[in-house]
């Protein structure tokens, strides 16, 4: 599943590595669960952290939100 958190950071003028720092972890570490199965509360951390609907993080470009539902999401969390 691909995310857009990159492009939110870009647009909040963030780097990856603020918001690791702001998740109270490393850059590799969020890298990592990112590229895994980050779970629903790790994403929805990240939206906090970012001031953005925890749907946001699907949306594509032309503003349309990627086809997700919150079973899909707990169906691929890593435990």
């Amino acid at each position: 599943m691909n995310y857009r958190i990159k492009e939110v950071c870009r647009r909040k003028g963030l780097m990856m590595k603020d918001l690791a720092e702001k998740l109270g972890m490393t850059e590799v570490g969020l890298s990592k669960s990112l590229n895994g199965n980050p779970t629903v509360s790790r994403l929805e951390e990240i939206a906090k952290v970012l001031d953005v609907d925890f749907m946001e993080l699907f949306e594509r470009e032309d503003g349309t939100i990627t086809s997700v539902s919150y079973t899909h999401l707990r169906a691929h969390e890593t435990k």
